[in-house]
């Protein structure tokens, strides 16, 4: 193989060629314009969003339902700092990108020029790694050490090239993957599987909890023949309700805040758990519905793929640094060895599908408490029962979004793509669309309050440009409803900056060029859904739902009653009211 004569921009480009890349989204700045010049020619598609937020949304749903590591870029400073609190939810999130941030030109740095950050120092805490492009000659090879590290570390990886070293001549190779990177992470210590092996074949009522590392492997029909052979029920971990086909008789839901009753109070009786690429984080394994259900005296087995996951959260029995569908396969195997073929528990199989069964009625119950404007849960009822099978959901967060976590179950894997730990809001629409350039066959939706709204709304004349047909699913209730019912719950319903006024979204998308649509009764919802999804168009419908039906405080356990000492404030603490 032999060296290649380049410019500095021809190097990078090739290189994101050689990894597969199809588009590249953000904002068009002076400082990378060599790099996009070569774009149309490369083969590569530039997605131009409304704010360099949402690009990395975008690209970390892409990521989710794909597999292959998205790469943003943006102008020097402000542009890449637009992108902060994107890059540090898919951190958050586990998910591999690429940041490929200009900075300034190396002549003036250290002059406070024009548009000058220290991009490094800022995203070193929100990044798996920083990589700083030392010299031009260097091009092709950081770029490859960026995906290397990204795929490797799972997460975002900024490369912060100087604008200047765009240019330049430089004699480099241009490599494939696989001469610089290996994917395959193995199954785990061979003791390790050993003695998870033992603890679930004499196990009394072994519990499976499934996670993203499941989802990103592909290992559903893995921990299906896992559940099956122990008749062990599977949880998904918070947000991920694809973690494992709902249609399954061993499926129980998701766990985590506004998850499954069926999901909690079956863990709750577990002396052995398997957490199958998981980190149990803490938020998503608190105590919910008065529910402490992830039990102290069980057995924990974790597998995951990043070792300081392992019993970074909770203490364990047997930690296997490994990929999860790997372990899982070698742990199917060493079961089969031990068990054989053991006989179906029928009587925790009943207990399964009649707790499924109560929590199913319960939260249909609440969803047919009849109102005008509409109960919110009634609408995500109604999308739940029309929702294609093959439908990608893209959830926000917030009191509607967060409730979705009880209706919403899917039968495969890369299906919802959820805000997750990092919690921010205007999340879901970018999601949406970046996981609808990853899947343009399926239909993709996401739910979303009209607060959250307000923040990714621009991002509608993205989706009617770079024609991205996705619907987005409004829900108006004119207020900050998680923070009400904090004011509510702690504050003797002192509202003060939780109420919003907002204008009709579904008309403000036509304006843009979109389909749009105001759905005001609960019987018009499915069928505005559906009429939504066929017009093939990016589409806006607003639900006029009741902003007076609220989930739980998010954080019920970081929020005490007031208490006041000065006279000015005395009126407001809880012992005087």
């Amino acid at each position: 193989m032999a060296k290649q004569k380049m410019i500095a921009s021809e190097a990078i480009c090739e290189t994101l060629v050689a990894e597969g890349v199809e588009h590249v989204s953000g904002i068009v700045g002076s400082a990378f314009m060599d790099l996009l010049d070569l774009f149309p020619a490369a083969g590569i598609r530039f997605i131009p969003v409304r704010h360099e937020q949402s690009a990395a949304h975008m690209e970390d749903a892409y990521t989710r339902v794909t597999g292959k590591c998205g790469v943003v870029i943006g102008q020097n400073g402000p542009g890449i700092t637009n992108m902060v609190t994107s890059v540090a939810a898919a951190n958050m999130g586990h998910t591999p990108m690429v940041v490929i941030a200009p900075s300034a030109g190396t002549k003036t740095v250290g002059w406070d020029g024009f548009q000058e950050c220290d991009q490094v120092s800022v995203f070193k805490a929100i990044t798996k790694a920083t990589i700083r492009l030392p010299h031009p000659s260097r091009a092709a090879d950081c770029t490859r050490t960026a995906f290397r590290t990204a795929y490797a570390l799972r997460g975002p990886v900024l490369l912060d090239i100087p604008r200047d070293y765009f240019y330049g001549e430089v004699e480099d190779y241009i490599l494939e993957p696989h001469q610089y990177r290996v994917d395959d992470r193995g199954c785990g210590s061979p003791e390790a599987l050993q003695r998870a092996a033992e603890l679930l074949a004499t196990a009394k009522k072994p519990v499976i909890v499934s996670g993203r590392g499941v989802v990103d492997t592909d290992a559903h029909d893995i921990v299906a023949q896992i559940a099956d052979l122990l008749t062990a029920p599977v949880a998904c971990t918070y947000l991920h309700n694809d973690a494992f086909p709902a249609n399954h008789p061993l499926h129980v839901g998701p766990i985590g805040y506004m998850g499954s009753k069926a999901a909690m109070n079956t863990l709750a009786e577990a002396d052995v758990i398997l957490a199958l690429g998981t980190r149990l984080s803490v938020f998503g394994t608190l105590p919910q519905y008065d529910i402490n259900y992830f039990p102290e005296t069980a057995k924990i087995i974790q597998v995951d793929i990043n070792p300081l996951n392992i019993a970074r959260t909770h203490p364990i029995e047997v930690g296997i640094i490994g990929d999860a569908k790997a372990a899982a396969i070698e742990i199917l195997k060493l079961l089969q060895a031990k068990v054989g073929d053991r006989k179906p528990d029928e009587a925790r199989l009943k207990e399964v599908a009649d707790r499924k069964a109560a929590w199913n009625k319960e939260i249909e119950e609440l969803a047919m408490v009849p109102g005008n404007p509409i109960n919110p849960r009634r609408v995500l009822f109604e999308l739940a029962k029309v929702m294609p099978e093959d439908a990608i959901l893209a959830t926000d967060i917030g009191n509607v979004a967060s409730t979705a976590n009880s209706y919403f179950n899917f039968n495969k894997g890369r299906q919802h793509i959820a805000a997750l730990t990092f919690g921010n809001t205007g999340f879901s629409y970018p999601a949406a669309l970046g996981a609808k350039l990853g899947r343009p066959e399926a239909p993709v939706f996401n739910i979303v309050g009209d607060g959250a709204w307000g923040m990714s709304l621009h991002e509608v004349s993205t989706a009617v440009q770079e024609n991205i047909p996705v619907v987005a699913c409004v829900f108006h209730n004119t207020a900050w409803c998680a923070e009400k019912k904090n004011q509510i719950d702690f504050y003797n319903n002192r509202f003060y900056g939780v109420d919003i006024e907002a204008p009709n979204f579904a008309e403000v998308a036509k304006v843009m060029g979109a389909y749009g649509a105001t759905v005001d009764r609960a019987e018009d919802v499915g069928d505005a859904f559906l009429a939504a999804i066929k017009s093939g168009r990016p589409a806006v419908l607003q639900f006029e739902v009741d902003g007076t039906q609220l989930a739980p405080p998010f954080r019920k356990d970081a929020l005490s009653l007031p208490v006041r000492y000065l006279d000015k404030y005395k009126h407001l603490d809880y012992r005087n009211w």
